[in-house]
């Protein structure tokens, strides 16, 4: 049973997190750069890999998929636990995945994000590591 509130834990902090993510990349200005002129440089400009493509709009596509790869994730570790948990029992591995997953999203995010989502990810992660752990040594 503790092994399910940890995932479903873990799963749901990555959930919230994507989805303000999203709803932040779309919806207000809070990924807009505070210069006004940083913002102008990059709708002007395109990157190296194609020149139909500002750098603004890759920013705004990055963190918009960047989003629902968090949500995906979540997603799928929910069903996992809430649907096919005895899956999860005779399957480590899976609860294994999400650790590695937020293991990597964890390690990204302590070189290039703020405190709030790294300490969200890093909770989610020890919640995946525990739930693992408990369902490997079962």
């Amino acid at each position: 049973m503790l092994e399910q509130v940890l995932l479903v834990t873990g799963a749901l902090i990555f959930g919230v997190l994507g989805s303000i993510h999203l709803f932040y990349t779309f919806v207000g200005n809070r990924f807009d750069p505070r210069d006004a002129a940083t913002r102008t440089a990059m709708e002007s400009t395109s990157p190296v890999i194609s020149r139909r493509l500002s750098m603004w709009q890759a920013w705004i596509g990055f963190n918009g998929s960047h989003s629902l790869g968090a949500i995906v994730f979540a997603a799928f570790v929910l069903l996992l636990a809430l649907r096919h948990m005895e899956f999860m029992r005779a399957n480590p591995a899976f609860a294994w995945l999400a650790v590695a997953n937020a293991a990597a999203w964890f390690a990204v995010g302590s070189r290039y994000w703020f405190r709030t989502p790294l300490t969200g990810i890093g909770l989610a992660g020890v919640c995946f590591l525990i739930a693992a752990l408990r369902l490997s040594l079962a």
